[in-house]
């Protein structure tokens, strides 16, 4: 083959690798997008499970919301990155989506539950990692983790498990406190609100018993901001839109 002929080989051998190359790069984007898409439609999809099982005990969907912007403020308190409390904040709002195969008259009884009531009750923390199931997407694994320990305690009488200390993961045990904070400033069917400073003694009576006492602790350092962050996403009730994609 003479050189000229080699050089045109060899020139179109490279324009077809970088058309390769291009179309490679551009089915990649377009995979990944797709994939985002899908993603974020799940999560919305679920979102609004635990709105529905979230309205089966509030007045409003609000509480779900709030316990993924303070799980979040609460995460960056205790020096996590930025990327796990923005991960966070996305997953802890589905802590309670279990609750919505709890029978209504088990959930909104007013009096003391039942030993059997108790027990379907609890339940919900094992139907709610059930329902997120095992995924390859963090942010679902994640979730799965807080609904399964949310209720898990420090000291080890919690449930489903009875996992103690560090064995219940950081995303189970931040969660916890925040909802534990929201719960108690928030009227419910069987009591009023309690003040911010009676539920913040409550919080302090539960520090290495319920709770883990660093995050406790970095709980009532921040509890002036993490209150003030309560209180606007109460005012603002942010959607689930903005939850998702808030950077």
């Amino acid at each position: 083959m003479a050189p000229t002929d080699t050089r045109c080989f060899d020139e179109a051998a490279v324009e077809q690798m970088e058309h390769f190359v291009r179309d490679f790069g551009r089915m990649y984007r377009e995979r990944n997008e797709a994939l985002h898409e899908v993603t974020r439609a799940h999560h919305a999809a679920l979102l609004h499970l635990s709105a529905a099982a979230d309205l089966k005990d509030h007045d409003t969907g609000v509480h779900i919301v709030r316990i993924g912007y303070l799980a979040e403020a609460l995460a960056l308190a205790l020096g996590q990155t930025v990327g796990y409390a923005r991960m966070l904040r996305k997953a802890a709002p589905m802590h309670d989506i279990g609750k919505i195969g709890t029978p209504d008259n088990v959930l909104k009884k007013p009096g003391k539950l039942t030993l059997e009531e108790r027990e379907t009750m609890n339940c919900h923390s094992a139907m709610g990692a059930e329902i997120l199931g095992r995924s390859h997407i963090p942010v679902f694994n994640m979730a799965a983790d807080v609904a399964l320990t949310h209720h898990e305690r420090y000291d080890g009488q919690g449930y489903p498990a009875g996992l103690s200390g560090e064995a219940i993961p950081l995303s189970g045990r931040i969660t916890a406190v925040v909802d534990f904070f929201d719960a108690l400033t928030t009227d419910r069917v069987y009591r009023p609100a309690f003040s911010v400073a009676v539920a913040l003694e409550m919080l302090v009576a539960e520090r290495g018993r319920a709770f883990d006492p660093v995050i406790v602790d970095a709980f009532l350092a921040h509890a002036e901001a993490i209150d003030a962050l309560r209180c606007k996403i109460t005012q603002e009730c942010p959607s689930f839109d903005e939850l998702i994609d808030a950077p």
